[in-house]
Protein backbone atom coordinates (compact mmCIF):
# COMPACT_ATOMS: atom_id res chain seq x y z
CA UNK A 1 0.00 0.00 0.00
CA UNK A 2 1.53 3.47 -0.91
CA UNK A 3 0.21 6.35 0.50
CA UNK A 4 1.27 10.11 -0.19
CA UNK A 5 2.05 10.93 3.53
CA UNK A 6 1.90 14.66 4.82
CA UNK A 7 1.29 14.06 8.32
CA UNK A 8 4.77 12.92 10.35
CA UNK A 9 4.62 9.69 11.61
CA UNK A 10 4.55 10.43 15.84
CA UNK A 11 1.99 12.50 14.37
CA UNK A 12 -0.16 10.75 12.70
CA UNK A 13 0.19 8.30 15.73
CA UNK A 14 -0.65 10.86 18.18
CA UNK A 15 -3.72 11.43 16.48
CA UNK A 16 -4.58 8.03 16.00
CA UNK A 17 -4.56 7.18 19.74
CA UNK A 18 -6.60 10.10 21.01
CA UNK A 19 -9.38 9.21 18.42
CA UNK A 20 -9.31 5.13 19.00
CA UNK A 21 -7.82 4.39 22.36
CA UNK A 22 -7.85 7.91 24.71
CA UNK A 23 -8.05 5.98 27.72
CA UNK A 24 -5.34 3.77 27.21
CA UNK A 25 -2.59 3.39 29.88
CA UNK A 26 0.33 4.08 27.23
CA UNK A 27 1.00 3.73 23.64
CA UNK A 28 4.28 3.64 22.11
CA UNK A 29 5.50 4.03 18.33
CA UNK A 30 7.86 1.62 16.79
CA UNK A 31 8.77 -0.52 13.69
CA UNK A 32 10.48 1.20 10.58
CA UNK A 33 9.49 4.97 10.88
CA UNK A 34 11.16 5.38 14.29
CA UNK A 35 14.49 3.27 13.28
CA UNK A 36 14.64 5.87 10.32
CA UNK A 37 14.32 2.59 8.16
CA UNK A 38 10.94 3.71 6.53
CA UNK A 39 10.05 3.15 2.66
CA UNK A 40 6.85 4.50 0.79
CA UNK A 41 5.25 1.01 1.93
CA UNK A 42 5.60 1.06 5.67
CA UNK A 43 2.98 1.23 7.91
CA UNK A 44 2.76 2.39 11.99
CA UNK A 45 3.07 -0.07 14.31
CA UNK A 46 1.49 0.97 17.51
CA UNK A 47 1.90 -0.40 21.09
CA UNK A 48 -1.63 0.03 23.11
CA UNK A 49 -1.61 -0.79 26.85
CA UNK A 50 -5.32 -0.93 28.30
CA UNK A 51 -5.88 -2.00 31.53
CA UNK A 52 -9.89 -2.80 30.30
CA UNK A 53 -8.72 -4.97 27.81
CA UNK A 54 -9.19 -8.25 28.25
CA UNK A 55 -7.44 -10.51 25.99
CA UNK A 56 -4.71 -9.06 23.66
CA UNK A 57 -5.33 -8.41 19.84
CA UNK A 58 -4.01 -7.12 16.21
CA UNK A 59 -6.30 -4.62 14.19
CA UNK A 60 -5.28 -2.88 11.05
CA UNK A 61 -6.26 0.38 10.39
CA UNK A 62 -5.75 2.80 7.53
CA UNK A 63 -6.06 6.28 8.92
CA UNK A 64 -4.38 9.81 9.16
CA UNK A 65 -3.12 8.74 5.52
CA UNK A 66 -0.71 6.31 7.04
CA UNK A 67 -1.79 2.42 7.45
CA UNK A 68 -1.59 0.95 10.48
CA UNK A 69 -1.07 -1.92 12.95
CA UNK A 70 -1.91 -1.67 16.71
CA UNK A 71 -0.98 -4.38 19.37
CA UNK A 72 -3.15 -4.13 22.19
CA UNK A 73 -2.19 -5.77 25.47
CA UNK A 74 -3.77 -5.43 28.85
CA UNK A 75 -1.23 -4.65 32.13
CA UNK A 76 -0.55 -8.62 31.74
CA UNK A 77 -1.27 -10.21 29.07
CA UNK A 78 1.83 -8.41 27.30
CA UNK A 79 4.02 -10.84 29.60
CA UNK A 80 2.68 -13.82 27.58
CA UNK A 81 3.47 -12.49 24.14
CA UNK A 82 7.33 -11.97 26.22
CA UNK A 83 7.30 -15.34 27.30
CA UNK A 84 6.37 -16.59 23.80
CA UNK A 85 8.88 -14.90 21.74
CA UNK A 86 11.58 -15.57 23.80
CA UNK A 87 10.42 -19.19 23.42
CA UNK A 88 10.50 -19.13 19.51
CA UNK A 89 14.10 -16.95 19.99
CA UNK A 90 12.53 -13.90 17.81
CA UNK A 91 11.45 -10.99 20.05
CA UNK A 92 9.35 -9.28 17.82
CA UNK A 93 7.40 -7.48 21.23
CA UNK A 94 10.36 -6.80 22.72
CA UNK A 95 12.47 -5.19 20.34
CA UNK A 96 9.21 -3.14 19.50
CA UNK A 97 9.49 -1.94 23.64
CA UNK A 98 12.47 -0.89 23.42
CA UNK A 99 12.53 1.11 20.50
CA UNK A 100 9.10 2.38 20.77
CA UNK A 101 8.85 6.75 21.19
CA UNK A 102 6.37 7.18 24.06
CA UNK A 103 2.54 8.45 22.57
CA UNK A 104 1.23 8.42 26.27
CA UNK A 105 2.31 7.38 29.35
CA UNK A 106 0.35 6.50 32.45
CA UNK A 107 3.49 6.05 34.29
CA UNK A 108 3.57 2.31 33.64
CA UNK A 109 5.89 3.10 30.40
CA UNK A 110 9.74 2.59 31.87
CA UNK A 111 9.49 -0.93 34.04
CA UNK A 112 7.95 -2.66 31.25
CA UNK A 113 10.89 -1.23 28.53
CA UNK A 114 13.82 -2.48 31.30
CA UNK A 115 11.85 -5.80 30.98
CA UNK A 116 12.27 -5.86 27.67
CA UNK A 117 15.40 -4.50 27.62
CA UNK A 118 16.71 -7.07 29.79
CA UNK A 119 15.59 -10.10 27.98
CA UNK A 120 17.02 -8.40 24.82
CA UNK A 121 20.90 -8.06 26.53
CA UNK A 122 20.61 -11.74 27.67
CA UNK A 123 19.63 -13.59 24.39
CA UNK A 124 17.66 -16.40 23.53
CA UNK A 125 18.16 -19.46 25.03
CA UNK A 126 21.51 -21.81 24.00
CA UNK A 127 20.85 -24.58 21.88
CA UNK A 128 21.33 -27.90 23.73
CA UNK A 129 24.04 -30.26 21.87
CA UNK A 130 20.79 -32.82 21.37
CA UNK A 131 19.02 -29.97 19.54
CA UNK A 132 22.47 -29.08 17.38
CA UNK A 133 22.50 -32.24 16.34
CA UNK A 134 19.16 -32.63 15.18
CA UNK A 135 19.32 -29.36 13.41
CA UNK A 136 22.29 -30.65 11.74
CA UNK A 137 20.79 -33.86 10.83
CA UNK A 138 17.93 -31.83 9.11
CA UNK A 139 19.85 -29.43 7.39
CA UNK A 140 22.20 -32.32 5.67
CA UNK A 141 18.55 -34.13 4.85
CA UNK A 142 17.51 -31.22 2.89
CA UNK A 143 20.93 -30.16 1.08
CA UNK A 144 20.85 -33.93 0.03
CA UNK A 145 17.74 -33.51 -1.48
CA UNK A 146 19.12 -30.18 -3.04
CA UNK A 147 22.08 -32.00 -4.65
CA UNK A 148 20.09 -35.04 -6.05
CA UNK A 149 17.34 -32.97 -7.11
CA UNK A 150 17.26 -32.69 -11.10
CA UNK A 151 13.25 -31.19 -11.36
CA UNK A 152 13.74 -27.43 -11.59
CA UNK A 153 9.83 -26.38 -9.61
CA UNK A 154 11.02 -28.63 -6.65
CA UNK A 155 14.38 -27.31 -6.42
CA UNK A 156 13.05 -23.89 -5.77
CA UNK A 157 10.98 -24.91 -2.82
CA UNK A 158 14.32 -27.04 -1.27
CA UNK A 159 16.70 -24.26 -1.84
CA UNK A 160 14.02 -21.74 0.14
CA UNK A 161 13.87 -24.20 2.97
CA UNK A 162 17.63 -24.94 3.00
CA UNK A 163 18.46 -21.23 3.45
CA UNK A 164 15.63 -20.60 5.95
CA UNK A 165 17.32 -23.92 8.20
CA UNK A 166 20.94 -22.34 7.84
CA UNK A 167 20.42 -19.02 8.69
CA UNK A 168 18.85 -20.13 11.45
CA UNK A 169 21.48 -22.29 12.52
CA UNK A 170 24.15 -20.13 12.45
CA UNK A 171 22.00 -17.43 14.41
CA UNK A 172 21.17 -19.67 17.27
CA UNK A 173 24.48 -21.56 17.42
CA UNK A 174 26.30 -18.82 18.14
CA UNK A 175 23.36 -17.40 20.67
CA UNK A 176 21.89 -14.54 18.68
CA UNK A 177 18.04 -14.15 18.41
CA UNK A 178 16.54 -15.01 15.25
CA UNK A 179 13.98 -13.12 12.40
CA UNK A 180 12.03 -13.78 9.73
CA UNK A 181 11.63 -11.99 6.02
CA UNK A 182 14.24 -9.19 5.92
CA UNK A 183 15.26 -9.43 9.19
CA UNK A 184 16.79 -12.51 8.55
CA UNK A 185 20.15 -10.87 6.48
CA UNK A 186 19.82 -7.87 8.91
CA UNK A 187 20.73 -10.43 12.09
CA UNK A 188 23.49 -12.19 9.78
CA UNK A 189 24.95 -9.00 8.93
CA UNK A 190 24.85 -7.94 12.68
CA UNK A 191 26.17 -11.34 13.03
CA UNK A 192 28.89 -11.49 11.47
CA UNK A 193 29.02 -8.91 7.89
CA UNK A 194 31.26 -11.50 5.80
CA UNK A 195 29.62 -14.31 6.40
CA UNK A 196 26.32 -12.82 5.60
CA UNK A 197 27.57 -11.45 2.40
CA UNK A 198 28.60 -15.15 1.59
CA UNK A 199 25.80 -16.70 2.25
CA UNK A 200 23.91 -14.33 -0.31
CA UNK A 201 26.51 -14.47 -2.74
CA UNK A 202 26.54 -18.58 -2.42
CA UNK A 203 22.16 -18.23 -2.82
CA UNK A 204 21.99 -15.06 -5.22
CA UNK A 205 24.85 -16.91 -7.44
CA UNK A 206 21.80 -20.36 -7.56
CA UNK A 207 19.15 -17.95 -8.45
CA UNK A 208 20.94 -16.71 -11.32
CA UNK A 209 22.51 -19.14 -12.54
CA UNK A 210 21.13 -22.81 -10.87
CA UNK A 211 24.83 -23.33 -9.92
CA UNK A 212 24.48 -25.13 -6.64
CA UNK A 213 28.15 -25.75 -5.98
CA UNK A 214 28.39 -22.37 -3.52
CA UNK A 215 25.34 -22.88 -1.62
CA UNK A 216 27.00 -26.66 -1.03
CA UNK A 217 30.23 -25.54 0.03
CA UNK A 218 29.03 -22.62 2.43
CA UNK A 219 26.35 -25.09 3.94
CA UNK A 220 29.32 -27.66 4.79
CA UNK A 221 31.68 -24.81 5.92
CA UNK A 222 29.11 -23.33 8.06
CA UNK A 223 28.32 -27.19 9.41
CA UNK A 224 31.95 -28.22 9.92
CA UNK A 225 32.93 -26.46 13.49
CA UNK A 226 29.54 -28.67 14.65
CA UNK A 227 30.87 -31.76 13.46
CA UNK A 228 29.72 -31.39 9.83
CA UNK A 229 26.90 -33.33 7.94
CA UNK A 230 24.98 -35.76 10.17
CA UNK A 231 23.17 -38.74 8.90
CA UNK A 232 24.76 -42.16 9.94
CA UNK A 233 24.23 -42.68 13.95
CA UNK A 234 20.85 -39.68 14.37
CA UNK A 235 18.68 -41.19 16.62
CA UNK A 236 15.45 -39.23 17.56
CA UNK A 237 12.87 -40.83 20.49
CA UNK A 238 14.04 -43.58 20.36
CA UNK A 239 13.21 -45.78 23.76
CA UNK A 240 15.93 -47.07 25.52
CA UNK A 241 15.77 -50.54 26.88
Amino acid sequence: MQNNKSLEPLNAASQFVEKYFSYCQAALLAGSVVRGEATTTSDLDIVIFDKEVKNSYRESFVEFEWPIEVFVHNLTSYKKYLTMDYERAIPSLQKMLVEGMVIKDDGIVEPIKKHAQKILENGPQQWSLQTMDTKRYFITDVLDDFIGCTKIHEELFIVNRLAELVSEFILRANGKWVGTSKWVFRLLKAHDEQLAFQFFEAFNLYYETKDKTQIIVFVDNVLEPYGGRLFEGFSMGKAIR
